[in-house]
């Protein structure tokens, strides 16, 4: 009998606690309504008129307590007691209040009194375009080898813009240059990837650097842009021979000169980069061995010296190649 008893207190308590609750929320009104406001809109500037737009009466505002009681930490925006105007409070940057995400709102609880009534109202903040496309580095550098084959293509950086949508990075230029093109390709996230494509055979004899200026552009109007420098060293191959500066040297030589004296130079240059143009000097395979016995060659500097006798009636002229 006594838990019979208990058990019937119970569910009348939960009664009553439900019969409570059910009058207390009677008179709670809620309904939603939406705003559209373009970033860095002005303080001061109006989003809407939230009393008018949920039938409020605007002389009980005051006295119903009309106000907003939750949102953003920095009060971004504010409601008029007077008119139930919403209005900005301070600048929005959509930038740095959404990131890069697409789509950006603020929601708003807002109550009136007597009788309670909570609305929502979420504020969308669209995009301006008030960001530049960048690159992370200012430069890019790349070494290619003067025999790359043409068609080859190279990854350069993309670029990146805070702005969503049309005033996004569109697309990319490349200054007008003889040996590369510009390429684009999908990067599989709605981006686009700029390449750089070797048009010409390099020759590293004729230039060794190119210098480039990639520009990327946003949908704006006007468009912005930011730019990447692109510095494009061409490695050296071994493609050519050594040139000596003069096809014949012609001498004249006394007989009996002395070991050591110098009978002519030989120079000759390389237009080959690093190891490939370095010249080195020797007599030619004909040359016979009694030449060879008679004159030194330095293989560094080119100077050819006596190093044996010279004897005018035995060889009155000599080819040394």
């Amino acid at each position: 009998m006594e838990k019979r008893g208990q058990r019937r207190r119970w569910d009348d308590w939960w009664m009553a606690l439900h019969f409570s609750l059910l009058l207390c929320f009677r008179d709670r009104v809620s309904a939603q309504i939406k705003y559209s406001i373009q970033e860095e809109a002005k303080a001061g500037s109006v989003v809407g008129n939230v009393a008018s737009d949920l039938g409020l009466d605007v002389s009980s505002l005051m006295n119903r307590r009309f106000r907003i009681v939750s949102g953003s930490k920095e009060a971004l925006f504010q409601v008029n007691q007077n008119t139930g105007v919403l209005y900005v409070d301070n600048t929005v940057d959509r930038e740095e209040l959404c990131d890069d995400s697409g789509a950006c709102s603020i929601n708003l609880k807002i109550v009136v009194e007597n009788p309670l009534e909570i609305h929502y109202v979420t504020v969308e903040i669209t995009d301006v375009n008030d960001n530049f496309p960048s690159f992370h580095e200012k430069e890019q550098f790349l070494e290619l080898a003067e025999n790359t084959i043409t068609g080859r293509r190279f990854e350069l950086q993309t670029a990146r813009d805070l702005d969503v949508g049309i005033n996004s990075v569109r697309y990319y230029k490349l200054n007008p240059n003889d040996n590369f093109d510009l390429e684009l390709s999908d990067s599989g996230y709605g981006d686009k990837s700029p390449h750089l494509v070797l048009k010409k055979t390099l020759d590293r004899e004729k230039s060794d650097k190119h210098i480039l200026l990639l520009t990327a552009l946003d949908g704006g109007n006007p468009p912005k842009s930011g730019t990447l420098n692109i510095t494009v060293t061409v490695l050296d191959i071994n493609d050519n021979r050594p040139v000596c500066s003069q096809e014949t040297y012609s001498v004249t030589l006394e007989e009996n000169a002395t070991n050591g004296t110098i009978v002519t130079t030989v120079n000759a240059t390389d237009l080959d980069d690093g190891v490939n143009g370095q010249v080195e000097y020797s007599f030619g395979r004909v040359v016979k061995h009694k030449i060879q016995d008679m004159f030194q060659l330095d293989k560094v500097t080119g100077e050819i010296r006596v190093k044996g006798k010279v004897d005018f009636e035995k060889m009155q002229c000599t080819d040394l190649v």
